[in-house]
């Protein structure tokens, strides 16, 4: 096992007005803080300017490149976390925009890390978003994890003050979620330690 605090963090990955992800977030990071293999912490990509426009040499090609000093603090907190949760709905079955441009800006930030899902949406549940998420995290060479939790039909699900109405169901698969997400964050960060020590 492991023995430092692992850090994981929560990704709002949509920016829209209206959205409902800081809602689906903040009932998973307090699933997370119960768990207690994790310190959590919630980014919102809401937060940070995130230009759509990229740089002609990719991140990948330059892991070390400048970024716009609006995105500092965002890839400061990517860099130090050992593990994320993605918080995303499907737009026109995919990914939003936002939560795509904030993974192609980093690089290093992605690899050899563990990333679990959360999805919501009318009739899929997000799904559709996390099937193109693992194909985007296995290219930069993170780990996703099988289990996940799913929203379909959101608005239904949650009370005006943002409480699930039936919880169990969505704690038990966010419980085994971050058992999957705690092995394997430990496994790639000590994997990492020793390579920076050879």
């Amino acid at each position: 096992m492991y023995e430092a605090p692992l850090k994981l963090a929560v990704i709002v990955g949509s920016v829209r007005a209206g959205r409902f992800g800081p809602v689906v977030a903040s009932w998973f990071a307090e699933q997370a803080r119960r768990h207690g293999g994790f310190e959590v912490d919630v980014v919102d990509l809401a937060d940070v300017p995130i230009p759509l426009e990229l740089p002609a040499t990719p991140p990948a090609l330059e892991p070390n490149m400048a970024r716009p000093a609006g995105m500092a603090e965002l890839t400061h907190r990517l860099d130090r976390a050992d593990a994320f949760v993605v918080v995303t709905p499907d737009y026109n079955r995919s990914v939003p925009a936002s939560l795509k441009a904030a993974i192609d800006w980093h690089y290093t930030q992605w690899d050899a890390k563990a990333i679990g899902f959360v999805g919501y949406s009318g009739g899929s549940g997000g799904l559709l978003a996390i099937e193109h998420l693992r194909q985007i995290f296995n290219e930069l060479n993170a780990h996703t994890v099988r289990y996940y939790v799913s929203f379909p039909r959101y608005y239904q699900l949650f009370d005006g003050d943002g409480q699930l109405l039936e919880p169990d169901e969505p704690a038990s698969a966010a419980a085994m979620m971050l058992d999957q997400l705690q092995w394997w964050a430990g496994a790639l960060a000590a994997a990492r330690d020793i390579d920076r020590a050879a």
